[in-house]
């Protein structure tokens, strides 16, 4: 018996009172449950951090945003604000790094997706049979991500607490935390526009968990096999 068909037993047991969630990487109908509830979290938790730091460091970093002080009280407020949320924002980070770090460990073949293999990718050419739960692409996207966040609580550091470091290091600080934060931002562009636009059907993935049977086979189709058993449809 399936672990989605012991959930769902489990469930009728206890009067439907209790919904259950099937585990990651299960077969549910003519979907697979992709994400568990945790992940999904996280996942949220780095964006919306990440888009309230942006909120709040926009106005700081160039006068020209002023405006989006005025969500938050005013350039003061933001001042305090942007490195507390930052704080929260590195927490999530740290949490989607030990939750992911092994299942985005690199393989010989995914730094293919450095060169040649993007290009396909982006140019829809071709689908890669051998593709697991997370392609080359994905996986370095999150290790630039890990790096990002890494680089951004460190320079945050720097300038939160000017008076603890000297004036060279603070203006290194400021171009490297300037440069992290247009790097972060550029990948989830990306990121967004891939999981929505460029490959229907990815976003709901990190609404429900699931994505349909269909998409796995196309986008993922090694670790579609594999969850499925081989199955062809």
């Amino acid at each position: 018996m399936s672990v989605a068909s012991e959930a769902i037993k489990e469930t009728k047991a206890l009067g439907g009172a209790l919904p259950v969630e099937p585990a990651e990487d299960t077969v549910v109908g003519t979907e697979i449950q992709r994400h568990a509830l945790a992940t999904r979290v996280i996942h949220w938790g780095v964006a919306f951090t990440f888009f309230a730091c942006l909120l709040t460091g926009m106005p700081i970093w160039f006068p020209g945003f002023g405006w989006m002080a005025s969500l938050f009280g005013g350039l003061y407020v933001c001042r305090w604000l942007h490195p507390l949320i930052g704080d929260g924002f590195f927490v999530f980070a740290f949490l989607m790094v030990t939750r992911w770090a092994a299942k985005m460990a690199m393989e010989k073949e995914d730094w293919a997706w450095l060169g040649p293999k993007t290009l396909e990718y982006l140019r829809f050419d071709r689908d890669d049979p051998n593709v697991g739960k997370y392609n080359g692409g994905q996986k370095i996207f999150f290790w630039f991500s890990a790096l990002g966040s890494v680089g951004l609580l460190l320079t945050g550091v720097v300038l939160w607490w000017p008076e603890e470091f000297g004036q060279g290091l603070r203006r290194v600080a400021l171009v490297l935390h300037d440069l992290a934060f247009i790097g972060f931002a550029a990948q989830l562009v990306a990121h967004i526009y891939l999981a929505t636009a460029a490959e229907p059907g990815t976003f709901r993935a990190m609404i429900n968990g699931r994505v349909t049977k269909a998409w796995a086979r196309v986008h993922h189709a090694k670790w579609y096999r594999q969850v499925t058993g081989g199955e062809s449809k």
